[in-house]
């Protein structure tokens, strides 16, 4: 599979697969309204190139050192893949999201949130590195690997910013949670065969 097609479809998926972020997005833009969902959508984005930069360090130093480790930390991350999709294939848990009111969010504050929400995430930080793991061989440059984080990031804001504008109008937030529900099926099926593709290429 090449390369940016492969990232591009795990990208996405991860994404849009129901977790800490997409509650607290969900959150905020519900509770204090569109521009505060938003800001928080960037700052989720911000996060996501911390876990892009500290792994494109590490898996190149890793491919430079030692190639059987990397072997195996790739064949780990495809392995991963494969757990993460069967648990999404099989979740019947819907989204739960804290909607207690609190004081009013700054921009900053909600930019705040999000960005540590997506840092302090390991889940996060699995499909980042289990991603690179996947993609990135001896030979690919690193303003590849540049692009495909840049691309990680764009795509978390692009969707969560959708979350946001969706969850700031509250007649649509009830068919945002059915098609993430719906989604859950077609997502871990995806990434098992993916995780089973990409371990045994």
């Amino acid at each position: 599979m090449p390369e940016l097609l492969a990232v591009a479809v795990i990208t996405v998926l991860a994404v849009i697969s129901p977790g800490a972020d997409f509650a607290m997005v969900v959150r905020n833009s519900y509770l204090y309204g569109r521009t505060t969902g938003l800001f928080a959508a960037t700052g989720v984005a911000a996060g996501v190139l911390v876990h892009v930069t500290y792994t494109m360090l590490g898996v190149g130093l890793l491919i430079a050192a030692n190639t059987a480790l990397f072997t195996a930390i790739k064949l780990l991350g495809a392995a991963y893949l494969v757990y993460i999709g069967a648990r999404t294939f099989f979740s019947r848990a819907e989204v739960t999201v804290d909607l207690e009111s609190k004081p009013a969010l700054s921009r900053w504050g909600a930019l705040r949130t999000g960005f540590l929400t997506n840092v302090l995430n390991p889940k996060t930080t699995l499909f980042v590195v289990s991603t690179f793991t996947q993609v990135v061989g001896p030979d690919t440059a690193r303003w590849q690997q540049a692009s495909y984080g840049l691309f990680m990031s764009v795509a978390h804001l692009a969707w969560f910013g959708l979350v946001a504008l969706f969850f700031s109008h509250s007649r649509l937030r009830t068919s945002m949670l059915r098609a993430q529900k719906a989604l859950n099926r077609a997502i871990g099926a995806t990434l098992v065969g993916l995780g089973i593709t990409l371990g045994v290429a």
